[in-house]
This record gives C-alpha cells, sequence and structure tokens, in this order.
C-alpha cells in the first residue's frame, strides 16, 4: 500500500509535453508518454537523490496547472484575495506540494515500470479532458482519473481524482475553514510551517 501511494503521488505530478508534437496529440497520449519519462526516471540508479528529485521537480513547475488548481482549492475565497494574496497561496501550495513529494522519493526507486498503469479512456469537451487511468497491483487495481485543460496549445492537469476523491475538493474544505476562521494570514502561517516540518524530515526510509 505504501508503494501504491507513492505512485498515485507521482502520477499528480504528472510533467506535460511542450513540444509542436505533443500539443497535437491528445491528452491521454500525452499523458503516457510522460508517465514513460517519470518511470525511467525513478528507475535510472545512476541519478543520486539531489539530481532525481532535481529533474522531477522541475517537470512538475513548468507542467502543472498550479494558478488554476489554487483558484479550484480557494473558490470564493480567491476572489475576495488580493492579487498579492493569490499569488502567495500559489507559491505556498506549490512549495507545499513539492516538498512532500521529495521527501518520498527515494524509497520508491526501482520498482516500478509502464505496466503498472493502464489507460482506459478519454472524455472532451472544448479544452477540457477527462483522462481515466488504473494503477495495477498485486493486490488491486486503482482508478485514477485526470482533469486537464488545454492552453496554448498544451494539456495541464489541474485536479487528480483517486478513487472517487478528488485532490482539489480535499484542500478546498480543509483551507476554506482555517480561511474562515484565520483568515489568509492564518492560512499562509500553517502552509508555511508545515513546509518548514517537511524541509527538516529526513527522506523516508528505503525499500
Amino acid at each position: 500500500m505504501k508503494k501504491s501511494f507513492l505512485l498515485l503521488f507521482l502520477l499528480f505530478f504528472l510533467p506535460l509535453s511542450v513540444s509542436v508534437e505533443a500539443a497535437a496529440r491528445r491528452a491521454i497520449e500525452q499523458l503516457q508518454v510522460d508517465v514513460d519519462q517519470i518511470v525511467e526516471i525513478l528507475n535510472d540508479e545512476a541519478l543520486d537523490r539531489r539530481i532525481r528529485d532535481e529533474k522531477i521537480i522541475a517537470l512538475v513547475k513548468g507542467r502543472f496547472d498550479f494558478p488554476t488548481m489554487s483558484q479550484w482549492i480557494l473558490g470564493i475565497n480567491w476572489r475576495r484575495a488580493s492579487e498579492a494574496e493569490r499569488q502567495r497561496f500559489i507559491d505556498l501550495f506549490t512549495g507545499l506540494l513539492e516538498n512532500t513529494y521529495a521527501g518520498r522519493i527515494e524509497s520508491y526507486t526501482g520498482d516500478y515500470g509502464k505496466e503498472n498503469v493502464r489507460y482506459v479512456q478519454e472524455q472532451v469537451e472544448g479544452d477540457r479532458s477527462l483522462v481515466n487511468t488504473l494503477i495495477v497491483t498485486k493486490s488491486a487495481e486503482i482508478p485514477v482519473d485526470y482533469k486537464m485543460i488545454r492552453k496554448d496549445g498544451e494539456w495541464r492537469v489541474y485536479d487528480v481524482v483517486i478513487e472517487g476523491v478528488s485532490l482539489v475538493r480535499n484542500y478546498r474544505t480543509t483551507y476554506g475553514e482555517i480561511v474562515s476562521k484565520e483568515g489568509f494570514p492564518g492560512l499562509f502561517a500553517r502552509m508555511e510551517e508545515k513546509i518548514k516540518e517537511l524541509k527538516k524530515a529526513p527522506p523516508e526510509a528505503g525499500k
């Protein structure tokens, strides 16, 4: 179960290709290409932890639609926030997810292959796409759906739904409660503290 969680986490951060050829491909095709790239990085024993983290995090920052995701997470509070508060949230949320991911990767390298991911179907409506996949383990098949939006010819992920549970919706509920009680200063303070904790925590033990 521990290893399955990391694979789900990694796929949440899939990079999206920026080439002209990739832009012309369907979202599901881009997704498959990028899963293969993630798996290759994970299984490259020549890479040390720092280089491995840097490679994947660089892909994450350039290809994931954090502004759209942040807007959906904050909901009505996004409209109430100033431009400075919006940008602060985007920066903190991006940092939070990056550090959560970086603290886990070293424990799970070398264990996954392309056969762990099954691509089921893609549903496209205009500039939105829903890609349905299954993460196949020895004991279960876990449904993972990617909500994607096309911007400037590129498909970008803005939400991931794992076994029917939306990542965006979960954060919206948690952060919404904090903002209602403590305002944005309270939310930002909590996020900053969590990032500090993650940076101090040692990498999880290996296999």
